[in-house]
């Protein structure tokens, strides 16, 4: 496939979508490793650079990737919007069959994506790379890395050694029943669980990182923490958020309730004083949590409901489509 050739967007087989954030030294490089990769793969392909908001230069970096090879697009966003963001605009604009994503920092190989899409060949949805031999400080990044994705595994019942790998193979399918908000990119395998997908998972390279900074610091540990909460909701209770809300609710004030009557019979028989007895308030305090947390519920079941019918809004906003 020759370089500055045009594709027929009907007929892309493989998207590849990359969030790029202050990587100008290492972009050069990765368009190099890229495109000998996806060449050689004799399929029809595009690859679409998400310039979240660079401030380096990166985008005069990806400006010379585009004049020399139109395969390569550009989707520059006005400021950074993140790198679930990123991900999401890729995803749509993306026309391929399959699509594949990776990081620009060259810590994922370009190499592995024929393995990947290999794994993906076998009736496979997703393909998941496993970084085996990770490159990275131990105990900022590997071990709260493995202790979450034990834990995300448990609770969805997709069970993958390395959420947190960035290169991963998509059926288009798959992806166009699913909208990210927040930080969920490093869950779509389990956030698609719901769909009846087949996950697998290859073994990948990794790299140490030799140019830039890592965007992610021992702060992303307590962002995942809430990244597992909102996963376990949205999996198990985003249907029916009245079930989590409604049974703590009902929880409590039945406890209040009871406390309550005990309360009242031992003022009514035995003559004991309430006005005196920090228990009396509790349990009229847990009655009125119970209310409020029914009421959030019933909240939560109407939001649920708007949100399904109703989300067309985007997570972000786009500068410049350079196709």
């Amino acid at each position: 496939m020759s370089n500055g050739s045009k594709t027929n967007k009907s007929a892309v087989e493989i998207s590849v979508v990359i969030p790029i954030y202050n990587e100008r030294e290492s972009i050069g490089k990765l368009y190099e490793k890229l495109e000998k990769t996806l060449s050689k793969l004799r399929l029809k392909y595009e690859v679409l650079l998400i310039d979240d908001g660079s401030t380096d230069g990166t985008f005069d970096q990806l400006l010379k990737i585009h004049r020399k090879n139109k395969l390569f697009k550009i989707i520059r966003f006005r400021r950074n919007f993140g790198q679930t963001a990123a991900m999401n605009a890729g995803f749509d604009h993306a026309s391929g069959k399959v699509i594949i994503t990776m990081d620009a920092d060259l810590q994922n190989d370009p190499g592995d994506i024929p393995v990947i899409l290999k794994k993906l060949d076998k009736d496979y949805d997703i393909v998941s790379g496993w970084r085996k031999n990770r490159k990275d400080k131990a105990v900022t990044r590997r071990f709260p890395s493995a202790v979450a994705n034990k834990i995300i595994s448990g609770l969805t019942g997709v069970r993958l050694h390395d959420y947190g790998c960035t290169l991963k193979a998509y059926r288009k399918e798959v992806i166009d029943n699913i909208k990210l908000y927040g930080e969920m990119h490093r869950y779509i395998p389990a956030v698609a669980s719901w769909m009846g997908v087949r996950v697998a998972e290859v073994p990948v390279k990794h790299y140490g990182r030799k140019y830039g900074k890592s965007k992610y610091g021992v702060s992303r540990t307590i962002k995942v923490i809430l990244d597992i909460i909102t996963l376990k909701f949205l999996l198990s209770y985003s249907q029916s958020p009245i079930q989590v809300f409604g049974l703590a609710g009902l929880f409590s004030a039945a406890v209040g309730f009871i406390v309550t009557c005990y309360l009242i019979i031992m003022r009514i028989f035995f003559g004991q004083a309430l006005a005196d007895r920090p228990l009396f308030i509790l349990s009229i305090f847990m009655i009125f949590i119970g209310i409020q947390l029914i009421t959030m519920g019933l909240l939560a079941e109407v939001l649920m409901r708007v949100y399904h019918e109703v989300q067309n809004k985007s997570i972000y906003v786009i500068k410049d489509v350079i196709l």
